[in-house]
């Protein structure tokens, strides 16, 4: 499985996309070290905003070239009952399909703020990955 990841309508750095499938690669492989060793990277390399970018990336990637059409909802039945960092990555994912970048930030913030991102990432990462291996065999 090889994808490469694409962010229709916002340019973004060529390293950007090499991170994202790098750490799509790595979370492919469980290499957790990998997927984190490649985020702590960007942002050495770009600070905050580099992870954001990559983040992005991969939500762009788990959404697929054609969002769906209508408002992704922030919050679903339930929601509350699962683990922070899947509710992080269900809204962060909506946060993207529906054009919001400064939800997305915020929610990136958030996630920061509480000590959750790099497990937050990682669940981004896991989730893009078998969003993708769905789509390949058609599961």
């Amino acid at each position: 499985m090889r994808a490469q990841p694409t962010v229709p309508e916002v340019e973004l750095p060529p390293e950007v996309y090499d991170d994202a499938v790098a750490i799509m690669d790595s979370a492919i492989r469980g290499d957790r070290d990998g997927v984190v060793g490649t985020f702590d990277a960007a942002v050495d390399r770009g600070g905050v905003k580099g992870a954001y970018e990559i983040a992005w990336c991969l939500a762009a990637t788990l959404v697929g070239e054609e969002p769906p059409p209508g408002f992704a909802s922030l919050d679903f039945p339930d929601i509350e009952q699962a683990r922070y960092d899947a509710r992080w990555v269900a809204r962060f994912i909506s946060a993207y399909a529906n054009s919001d970048t400064p939800t997305g930030e915020a929610l990136f913030g958030a996630a920061m703020a509480d000590g959750q991102l790099s497990e937050c990432l990682m669940t981004l990462a896991g989730s893009t990955v078998a969003t993708l291996k769905r789509r390949e065999f058609g599961a």
